[in-house]
């Protein structure tokens, strides 16, 4: 479980994201993220895995402090949290095979026969064993992000951060996208925390939702609850989601 108490963040008087944020995320669900621009979403995320140190609060994932741990400590915690990037964040001097077996050889001291075989487990999980030699240059979107999911989980972590897994890809790779951040749920019992502005993609994923605006939480619950919020954010964003 992730629980996050009271968390804020400021980086100038004029830019504070986080303003008391609350919120906690039980095991094996996919909480979605919602807010408008600059209202403390990656934020949120990145003080998670101590990528940004928040100002006051606290984080918990499984009883471990975050907040003011120290690098060993969030060293540990990176290996329960993986973090899956926008952009998926691969090596592009590295094959597809290569980019896998990077965090179990860097992190885990795995070598040869177990490092070959779990690398083709995992390009499994996200559908394409085919791509194992394959450059990055050489795949598409969707395909960077499946891969960049498969490099996250492959060290098999009991929690990921997905930073706007289905920007900029057309809506039949959405609809994979979002499926396959069910299916990893379902099968791996992995718990998820999903920043996105996609309609379709809430639709697919979320058990709950929460809607920052101005650095608080203003809505958190189902999504079926969500579409009788009387926040106007809400109610444009699931007329939006009606149009799909």
């Amino acid at each position: 479980m992730i629980e996050i108490r009271n968390l804020y963040k400021a980086f100038s008087q004029d830019l504070r994201p986080l303003r008391g944020v609350s919120l906690t995320v039980a095991d094996r669900t996919t909480t979605v993220v919602l807010g408008k621009s600059g209202t403390g979403k990656s934020v949120l995320l990145k003080s998670i895995v101590g990528l940004i140190e928040p100002d006051h609060g606290s984080i918990m994932v499984d009883d471990v402090e975050v907040v003011g741990a120290d690098q060993k400590m969030l060293q540990k915690i990176r290996r329960e949290v993986g973090y899956v990037f926008q952009s998926g964040a691969l090596y592009d001097s590295l094959t597809v095979g290569e980019n896998l077996a990077f965090p179990l050889e860097k992190t885990r001291g795995m070598k040869g026969r177990e490092v070959r075989e779990r690398v083709m487990h995992y390009l499994e999980q996200v559908g394409l064993p085919e791509k194992v030699n394959k450059m990055p240059s050489e795949l598409s979107g969707g395909q960077r992000k499946r891969i960049g999911v498969a490099r996250t989980i492959i060290t098999e972590p009991a929690y990921l951060l997905y930073d706007e897994p289905t920007t900029g890809l057309d809506p039949q790779t959405t609809k994979e996208i979002s499926e396959l951040i069910v299916e990893l749920k379902e099968n791996l019992n992995i718990t998820s925390i999903a920043v996105t502005h996609d309609p379709y993609c809430l639709h697919i994923i979320a058990d709950r939702m929460v809607y920052l605006d101005e650095g608080i939480v203003k809505f958190e619950g189902t999504p079926e609850e969500g579409k009788h919020s009387d926040e106007e954010f809400l109610r444009i964003f699931f007329t939006l989601e009606s149009g799909i």
